[in-house]
């Protein structure tokens, strides 16, 4: 009785033993599996989400452009000869680009649109002042063009921003 006892421990313990052996193996197998599926799958995501990146950080680099004070009033000439209308007109035109540029906040860091952010806000504060100083709509002009050749605009360094994240995206 105790031979047998000892017979079928002799038989099931290496059965045992090969079982756990190929338990451990079969599971970090698939383990490495769904790891690596998992990788794939971030990897695809990235590859395709990348394009739409790019292309919200080059509307948001474009739209600093447009909004750069010394730009904005070479392109956009005086409706009237009042400086409250042309500069109504020049903080409409921000607005408008901003609000149509809106939802590509999703697609930047926040670090990137709380620049932009404060590159429109400066940009509309500083118009508003060089206004309350200057007599018509074609001194207005005058009078931004002068400022902002002495200093960097508040879009430069949004504009510093943006191509950082790029390059980290990259």
């Amino acid at each position: 009785m105790e031979d047998k006892f000892l017979e079928s421990i002799a038989y099931i313990l290496p059965a045992i033993v090969t079982g756990f052996v190929a338990y451990y193996m079969f599971s970090s197998f698939i383990n490495q599996q769904n790891a690596e599926k998992k990788m794939e799958l971030l990897y695809n995501r990235k590859k395709d989400a990348l394009p739409i990146k790019l292309q919200a950080y080059e509307r948001m680099l474009l739209f600093c452009e447009r909004i750069n004070p010394a730009k904005i009033v070479v392109r956009i000439k005086p409706i009237s000869e009042t400086t409250d209308d042309y500069l109504q007109l020049l903080i409409n035109n921000i607005e408008q680009e901003f609000e149509h540029n809106l939802v590509q906040q999703i697609y930047i860091s926040s670090n990137t649109w709380t620049a932009i952010l404060g590159a429109k806000n400066a940009t509309l504060n500083k118009l508003k002042q060089v206004a309350e100083t200057s007599n018509s709509a074609n001194d207005f002009r005058e009078n931004i063009l002068i400022d902002y050749s002495k200093i960097l605009p508040p879009t430069d360094v949004a504009v510093d921003f943006i191509k950082s994240e790029v390059k980290n995206l990259l």
